[in-house]
């Protein structure tokens, strides 16, 4: 991850703070979209685009190392910028006032030389939509590793595989995380990916021609975005946002996986199933009139922090709807959509992350599961061992006629099978009980889990 340069008259930015080591997301994002950081952010641009143009001589020297050094929340007067607030109301520009205030020896005549507001604002954002993405990349690098652990723990524990809603035949609990690891790696590598077309800066005027800085522009809009640690586009994104589309794409493919994730541990969690439950503590409280109840509620707020945030997904193709050359209407959009999107998923990941550290993994349940169909979920296995003695089509058909036997007369399958003259000709009591063994039909689910597992290790995120 690129991060900002240091600069001594700059100070240290928001973004270069002890704010990636706290332990709750859910707090840590909440600083990043805070008013301090967006202020902060913006100041770090108008730092940056300060000290470029004091180095290229676009404005004087001097007074670019003072608005660099006052480009500090704590030098800006917050009443003054409530007041410019009040009267102009916009955005940007009673920050760009106080700042101006705050600066001494005329320094502040050259404050925010050149640019327009959607210069600073955009590119602050993507400052801070950089840190979010370091924060949640932690997270899921957190699940991925809880993950890889129950994989592996687990590559061998027979649990029954449900297709429709409904028991198939039998897996490894390993092979089920092992299938979400492997789709939280995916991402984990999408976020890489994204880098280079979303944390782009954009410092190009007011409609995107650089035509305020002069034959010094493009030399001027690198050098500010390589300060901060940004790409630079080939030419101004301001009414192309494709990129912030990306982002929001991104994270809401992610929170759809771990959407999935509580879904289905919601799902196992059912005392009807009983095959995992979330971390339950001492005094804790399940209902306020049910005492005996151990709700998953960590799981079921993940699922149901997820399922909101799945209304600014939707909203995500808006942004694109630039007309001309800026659009407030559509652009404004974002200070709420992309947010939001980054602080629920934060309470989603913070909510997965307590839960599968120490989810409890119900092996005894998911042995007393496998039999529940009393051997029928494995009739495939069976049609397999009949096919090379009658053929596949024929076993077919007689495990069939014995399955819908069996179950219309509520007999076991084994029974059933029995019952059948030509399976019971060509298969062996003894065989037959093998066949119907769960435990030993989960094909190559141990091996999968290894390759997954080794897949995930080897492109050293974790």
């Amino acid at each position: 991850m690129t991060r900002p340069q240091e600069n001594d008259t700059m100070g240290t930015s928001v973004f270069d703070s002890e704010l990636l080591k706290n332990a709750w997301s859910t707090q840590e994002m909440r600083d990043v979209f805070g008013d301090r950081a967006r202020m902060q952010a913006w100041l770090d641009v108008e730092a940056a685009l300060a000290l470029v143009q004091g180095d290229l001589g676009m404005i004087p020297a001097e007074a670019a190392r003072e608005i660099a050094a006052k480009s500090q929340y704590d030098a800006i007067d917050k009443d003054l910028v409530l007041h410019h607030l009040k009267i102009t109301k916009h955005p940007l520009v009673p920050t760009v006032r106080a700042l101006e205030h705050a600066c001494e020896n005329g320094a502040g005549e050259f404050v925010h030389f050149g640019v327009t507001t959607q210069d600073i604002m955009d590119t602050g954002l993507i400052l801070q939509l950089r840190t979010a993405t370091q924060i949640l990349r932690r997270d899921l690098e957190t699940i991925a590793g809880d993950l890889l652990r129950l994989s592996e723990e687990h590559r061998n524990t027979p649990m029954m595989g449900r297709t429709l809603s409904l028991q198939a035949i039998p897996i490894t609990f390993g092979f089920k995380t092992a299938i979400w690891l492997a789709e939280i790696g995916r991402h984990l590598e999408r976020l890489d990916d994204m880098e280079k077309r979303v944390f782009v800066g954009s410092i190009v005027g007011a409609v995107g021609t650089k035509a305020s800085f002069g034959p010094k522009a493009d030399e001027m809009e690198k050098a500010v975005n390589d300060r901060l640690g940004l790409g630079t586009p080939d030419i101004s994104w301001q009414a192309a946002r494709d990129g912030l589309f990306e982002f929001g794409s991104v994270m809401g493919g992610i929170n759809a996986t771990l959407n999935k994730i509580g879904n289905q541990l919601l799902l196992l969690a059912h005392n009807e199933i009983d095959e995992i439950a979330e971390p339950f503590g001492k005094g804790q409280v399940g209902s306020s009139t049910m005492p005996h109840k151990r709700n998953p509620a960590v799981t079921e707020n993940s699922v149901t922090v997820s399922n909101t945030l799945k209304s600014n997904i939707n909203m995500l193709s808006d942004i694109m709807r630039h007309e001309h050359e800026r659009d407030g209407a559509v652009w404004k959009m974002e200070w709420k959509i992309l947010p939001e999107i980054c602080l629920m998923l934060s309470v989603v990941t913070d909510n997965l992350k307590f839960v599968l550290a120490d989810l409890e993994v119900k092996k005894g349940s998911m042995d007393r599961n496998l039999n529940l169909l009393r051997g029928y979920a494995l009739a495939e296995r069976v049609m397999f061992a009949l096919s090379d003695k009658m053929g596949k089509q024929t076993a077919h058909e007689e495990v069939y006629d014995a399955a819908m036997h069996g179950i219309e007369t509520d007999i076991d399958f084994r029974e059933a099978l029995l019952a059948n003259d030509k399976i019971r000709a060509a298969v062996g009591e003894t065989e037959l009980d093998a066949l119907l063994d769960p435990t030993t039909y989960v094909g190559d689910a141990p091996n999968l889990v290894d390759r997954a597992v080794h897949s995930v290790r080897s492109k050293g995120r974790l």
